[in-house]
Parts: structure tokens; C-alpha cells; sequence
């Protein structure tokens, strides 16, 4: 019934597919609904990991019944210039899916993607919490994780005392560079169990092929990051050489 409004029982096939890992297309070939639907409804009551049939359907039916409201005006970090907000939504809901399957904790992923899709690329402190529907606590000790990895800042609020999260603006080439430190240490784990079970046996043998290849994914890695530093700083050979002509001159 494309078009038609969501029943309790498609919601509940909602929930399914979600434990079983499908992703919103899967979802919505079941349902024959748009993937947009599936991924509005998701997003709208509170995300592929929390997600509740019984919580989305009650959410409805009270939306529903209450009167409706002037619409309050748009703050500036959420003025989109006039995109379908549905579309933002969905959007942003598989974002969140996607840093999650990086590896990144699902709140911090929703940070995240809540710092990519804002106009300014910052949030007050208290917008992500409404936005993912956590507590201030939760969003607290997600923004610390960013934070320790660098691929956020914090800073007050100059139109107020409140505090502001800012994404890096090295936040991509920065993550990178996390998750190839990780596999660096990983593969020297690797390498070192290699030699607690001898490189002889099965067990080393695989260990040392798998260290080999995270050190050699890790090194690669951090080549182009110090090659994209390189570039956008002005420090590489190129800029070396032509800094010594024009001194030579």
C-alpha cells in the first residue's frame, strides 16, 4: 500500500527486519513501502538500535491527536534551505549506520552525523541529545570519545554561555588515521603472538600473514594522510623546492 500510512503491523515487521539485520531496502521490499518511508519511520522513532514497534505506533497515534501548532522558526543550524526534511532525516539516520559499521559506537556515530549534516558544522550542547533522544549524561561521555580521538573540539557559544561541539576540520583524513594506528597495534599483537606459538605452526603462520597485511594496510594509510597534510599545508617537496628558488633569487 505504498502511500498509506504505516499500520502497528508494519511497524512490527519494521522491527523485525532490524533484528535481523536487514538494511532499510531489505526492509522495505517486504513491507512494498519506498526505502524512504522505512528509513523516516526508523529515524523519526529513534534509530535502527532503538527502534520499538509498540513505542513508534504509540508515538503516532499521539502526534495525531494533538492539535496543531504554528511552526516554531527555524534555528540557523538548522536552516536547510528549504530541503524535504524527511529526506535530511533519512539521510542522516543512514549516515549514523554507516560510521556505526566503521566500528564507531552508535552514539557517538549519531554525533557525528548530527556535526556533517548541520549547516555550520556545530551543535550546542544540548542539540544532539534532543536530536537522538539520549540523555545529556550519554551524549557527555560519547562527545569525550570524539574528543580523545580528535575528531571534535568544544568551545563556548559566542551568542551565549552555552557550550558549542565543532567537527574537525581534519575530522576524515583524522578517523583514518585513528583506525590505522589501531591495526598498527593490533598487527604488532599479531606478530608477537607469532612468536609465542612459533611461526611454524598453523597458528603462527595465519597470525604473522595477518599482522603483515594490518601493518601494511596501516602504513599505507598514513603515507596518504601525511601526503594530504603535505598538500594542504604547503610543506611537501614541491613547496620545499620552489621556497629555495625564490630564496636563491
Amino acid at each position: 500500500m505504498p502511500g498509506s500510512r504505516l499500520t502497528g503491523a508494519d511497524r512490527r515487521r519494521i522491527a523485525a527486519g532490524l533484528a535481523q539485520g536487514l538494511d532499510y531496502a531489505g526492509i522495505a521490499r517486504r513491507l512494498g513501502r519506498p526505502t524512504s518511508t522505512v528509513s523516516r519511520e526508523v529515524a523519526r522513532n529513534g534509530g535502527p538500535g532503538r527502534y520499538r514497534a509498540d513505542l513508534a505506533q504509540f508515538a503516532t497515534t499521539h502526534r495525531a491527536r494533538r492539535s496543531p501548532r504554528p511552526q516554531a522558526p527555524a534555528r540557523p543550524d538548522d536552516d536547510r534551505g528549504g530541503l524535504d526534511p524527511g529526506a535530511v532525516a533519512a539521510f542522516t539516520a543512514d549516515l549514523t549506520a554507516a560510521i556505526v559499521d566503521t566500528g564507531m559506537p552508535r552514539t557517538a556515530a549519531g554525533v557525528m552525523a548530527c556535526l556533517l549534516t548541520a549547516e555550520t558544522g556545530s551543535r550546542t550542547s544540548a542539540e544532539p541529545a534532543r536530536d537522538l533522544r539520549v540523555s545529556a549524561a550519554t551524549i557527555s561521555h560519547a562527545v569525550g570519545l570524539l574528543r580523545r580521538q580528535g575528531l571534535i573540539r568544544h568551545a563556548r557559544d559566542g551568542r551565549s554561555r552555552r557550550h558549542r561541539y565543532f567537527l574537525d576540520e581534519d575530522a576524515g583524513p583524522r578517523s583514518a588515521v585513528v583506525g590505522a594506528r589501531a591495526n598498527q597495534r593490533l598487527s604488532a599483537t599479531a606478530l608477537r603472538g607469532a612468536e609465542v606459538f612459533g611461526a611454524g605452526t598453523a597458528v603462527g603462520t595465519r597470525l604473522v600473514a595477518a599482522g603483515r597485511f594490518l601493518a601494511q594496510l596501516g602504513d599505507d594509510i598514513l603515507r596518504a594522510a601525511e601526503e594530504r597534510r603535505r598538500a594542504t599545508t604547503g610543506t611537501g617537496p614541491e613547496h620545499a623546492r620552489t621556497a629555495g628558488a625564490t630564496t636563491a633569487r
